[in-house]
């Protein structure tokens, strides 16, 4: 079963620019990218990976430059998330695909002794959200997934284009993905 509902806010509505709001249930899958919506949101976005940047990647990411801590992964790299996008250069990168540890309790599984407490894993992925504003060339994109809509917001010089829920059932949070797209150099995180 498949539900469908798309929402397109613009100026008149809500006193905001167009953001395409929708939310389609899935079933839950760890390799985030496998998810049906998610995946087709991808598609629509990232087109073929080329130039595309993904500092957490897993399994399944449709970018060309891959980073991931695992050493099983698939990824073209095995480094610190944080100190793979510090090597980047800046405003170099079309597109990046940031999908973090979903929870700090899934974060401490997968990277043990790295975040002792709540605190320095969210300060972790704030340090990792300054380094995508650094590296993103203006007219670029950030497809963010995770458990909130916040994004890298427009001070920081994005405009939100789009929103994806995706629910999983009654017991399940929510994979929210947000898409961004840089419209102009700015950097206040």
């Amino acid at each position: 079963m498949i539900m469908k509902l798309d929402r397109i806010y613009n100026e008149d509505c809500l006193g905001r620019e167009d953001i395409k709001i929708s939310r389609i249930w899935a079933m839950p899958n760890k390799w985030t990218f496998t998810i049906k919506p998610i995946k087709e949101l991808l598609n629509k976005y990232v087109d073929g990976g080329q130039n595309w940047l993904d500092p957490m990647a897993g399994r399944n990411s449709p970018a060309e430059i891959t980073n991931d801590l695992d050493l099983e992964s698939p990824s073209k790299y095995h480094k610190d998330a944080l100190e793979f996008l510090k090597e980047q250069k800046d405003n170099s990168i079309k597109g990046v695909i940031f999908d973090p540890p979903f929870s700090y309790e899934k974060a401490k599984r997968l990277y043990k002794q790295k975040y002792p407490d709540t605190q320095v894993f969210f300060n972790y992925i704030r340090s990792c959200k300054r380094e995508l504003c650094r590296i993103i060339k203006v007219g670029g994109y950030v497809i963010l997934c995770g458990w909130n809509s916040n994004g890298l917001g427009k001070k920081n010089g994005f405009k939100l284009l789009e929103i994806l829920f995706v629910p999983h059932g009654w017991n399940k949070g929510d994979t929210i993905v947000t898409v961004e797209q840089r419209l102009e150099e700015k950097n206040t995180l």
